[in-house]
């Protein structure tokens, strides 16, 4: 992705979160200038990834295919003791035309939640614990706001603002955004995970995106910190 194209993809993010009231924690809003002058009283978020993160997984297409705009809020460590939450919380945003691509954890459970603009569509598939690469042909229970009923595996599964989903280990899912739908903005609360070690993508892919520096960055990403100043 180009620097310009993340640059804009934050600023309309932080747009529409002030469209819908969603207040972010200041460390969201540093400049890379000030990143420069904080010290170790940071090293949480520096340690466990926290911010933005946006993503086309290394295939260039981010506004017409996979893709993703997220911020990781809050998230404990599971390879490190000393940060103890066991919890995580993420906010996303979508655009028309984008797919989160088809991938499963092994560990973590997490609800999704439409929090606003417009409808967002799950499909899900058990996977196969033996044969990880396979979709199985099963139903899949569904649990959504206390509703729990089964469904063909690949069915829509449509979220209307408000609405939520859980999704356990070993469900493969993608969602996705009709190109003729709206934005939607999409929380995330989950059990305490590392999204490097926890992904099982389908189809194999960059979790983070390469970066053609064409301007200098209005925020840094999540995996662009500087060390801590002494």
């Amino acid at each position: 992705m180009k620097r310009s194209e993340i640059n804009k993809v934050i600023k309309e993010f932080e747009e529409m979160l002030a469209e819908y009231r969603f207040a972010l924690p200041p460390f969201l809003s540093f400049t890379p200038e000030e990143w420069k002058e904080k010290g170790h009283e940071y090293d949480e978020i520096r340690d466990n990834a926290l911010g933005w993160d946006i993503t086309d997984y290394g295939e260039g297409d981010f506004f017409g295919g996979n893709g993703l705009a997220l911020i990781t809020l809050r998230n404990g460590n599971v390879h490190d003791p000393k940060y103890v939450k066991t919890y995580a919380e993420k906010i996303m945003m979508l655009y028309p035309g984008q797919t989160s691509p088809n991938h499963f954890h092994w560990n973590k459970m997490e609800d999704i939640i439409n929090r606003g603009g417009g409808n967002l569509i799950f499909h899900l598939w058990n996977a196969n614990r033996e044969n990880e690469g396979e979709l199985l042909d099963t139903d899949v229970l569904i649990s959504q706001d206390g509703r729990n009923y089964y469904v063909k595996p690949g069915s829509d599964i449509v979220l209307h603002p408000g609405e939520s989903l859980t999704l356990y280990p070993y469900y493969y899912h993608e969602f996705i955004i009709p190109k003729d739908g709206s934005k939607v903005l999409i929380g995330e609360v989950s059990m305490c995970n590392d999204d490097n070690t926890d992904n099982r993508f389908y189809e194999q892919n960059s979790r983070f995106p390469t970066i053609e520096e064409d301007e200098p960055p209005y925020r840094l990403l999540c995996n662009e910190y500087p060390p801590a100043k002494d």
